[in-house]
């Protein structure tokens, strides 16, 4: 690992990646938008997929998935479900219709879910039916009527969870591809409102090309954790919490930033032993050589860091760490003290785990109910309020030289003489 002091943290520590010039990414794109069924899955078997004949999962392939997945695991998967869900109604709720009137002008707003939502669930590494779980519950908690799922290489495992977290449909495929189809249509794929989930850096850059023919939720880099910890701090925590993001793959970082030099060794000793015995040991060790520790004088300069780097996962373990949060603004999620493991929420604790990295914390929040509805404005004006508005709107058309603008103001005025 590299271990610098907070005065020697050089501007490249803050830089971010950037998801263009892929030529490929746009030439899959085209092709699909073209040549749609038959493009997935041409590239389906170039990338490694497979040969795929049915794009879609049968009902009997996903009841068989279901089947084979043992009971232990479906009781698991129902867990996090429920733990996704309860939070994802509750935020739900904190949105509220309103109206208001203004002398006669009446103003309102409605939440209305999107009509069609497609989760991307990646299968490269690992199966990740997790993912499938915080794509698919708050749009479905939303009220999302159509939500699909693409993922390439999927096991049963991963289209048991779709299934028990209410997936309309089910698409073996995954990459630029799927992306690509979930924004344009095929003949097999219907066109999304929205793409959501993670992905590899094609996958970003397919997202980042396709916004605007539907929305997606962020652009994403590389997993990353920072934990700011101090003496009071475990070191087995801290060092498996670092390899659990490490392992996710070699592009992945861990920071740990501490006011300890003995907590540093201790971190390091406990690093090497886990490596030792880890199964993705030949990921994570990769991984992990790559990240920093960042020795500092005192938890304001770690705060100004971690503020500056909009960490993904932002675990605080150290005294009175509570006592801090209206300091901390840029993050995906917030993990407050040394039994608040980021790998709940990675899984079950019941925040999503879709969140932003790359540095989008500094502008967006993680994946939540939110994403699946839109706020539309309405108004309702009555006669005498058009009169009192239509000399202002006029007077300000006026200004900006549109003249039909007045035009219309000053008919509703005319109207009432």
């Amino acid at each position: 690992m590299k271990i610098i002091n907070y005065k020697d943290i050089s501007k490249d520590f803050f830089k971010y990646q950037e998801f263009a010039g892929l030529d490929s990414v746009t030439a899959i794109i085209n092709d699909v938008k073209t040549n749609g069924d038959e493009a997935v899955k041409k590239y389906s078997a170039q990338f490694g997929d497979g040969e795929i004949e049915n794009l879609e999962l049968t009902r009997e392939e996903i009841e068989k998935a279901l089947s084979e997945t043992p009971e232990d695991a479906k009781q698991c998967i129902q867990l996090a479900i429920k733990n996704v869900k309860t939070f994802a109604e509750a935020q739900l709720s904190s949105l509220k219709e309103i109206e208001v009137d203004i002398n006669g002008i009446k103003l309102g707003h409605k939440v209305i879910p999107l009509e069609r939502t497609g989760a991307y669930v990646p299968g490269g590494n690992y199966p990740l039916p997790s993912s499938a779980i915080m794509s698919v519950i708050p749009a479905k908690v939303a009220g999302v009527k159509e939500v699909i799922v693409c993922s390439p290489r999927i096991q049963p495992v991963t289209i048991a969870a779709c299934a028990l977290a209410g997936a309309d449909r089910i698409f073996g495929i995954g990459g630029v591809q799927a992306i690509a189809a979930m924004a344009y249509g095929t003949e097999t794929i219907p066109a999304m409102n929205k793409i959501t989930g993670p992905g590899n850096k094609y996958v970003t850059a397919a997202k980042k090309e396709v916004y605007g023919v539907c929305g997606i939720d962020f652009l994403a880099g590389p997993s990353e954790v920072m934990i700011i910890a101090d003496e009071t701090a475990n070191p087995d925590f801290i060092a498996a919490d670092m390899l659990a993001q490490a392992e996710h793959d070699i592009d992945a970082r861990a920071y740990l930033i501490t006011d300890c030099p003995t907590l540093i060794d201790k971190v390091q000793d406990k690093i090497k032993i886990y490596l030792e015995k880890l199964e993705t040991s030949n990921i994570a060790s990769k991984s992990i050589e790559e990240s920093y520790i960042i020795l500092v004088e005192n938890i304001e300069q770690a705060i100004e860091i971690s503020n500056k780097k909009a960490p993904e996962h932002l675990e605080i373990c150290y005294k009175n760490a509570g006592k801090h949060l209206e300091k901390y603004h840029n993050y995906g999620s917030l993990f407050i003290g040394n039994f608040s493991a980021e790998v709940f929420g990675d899984y079950c604790s019941g925040t999503n785990h879709t969140l932003p990295t790359n540095g989008v914390g500094r502008y967006s929040g993680g994946l939540s109910v939110f994403d699946f509805v839109k706020i539309q404005t309405y108004q309702q004006i009555s006669e005498k309020a058009a009169g009192e508005l239509a000399e202002t709107a006029s007077k300000l058309a006026f200004m900006e030289g549109l003249h039909a603008h007045k035009l219309s103001a000053d008919l509703r005025k005319c109207s009432q003489s």
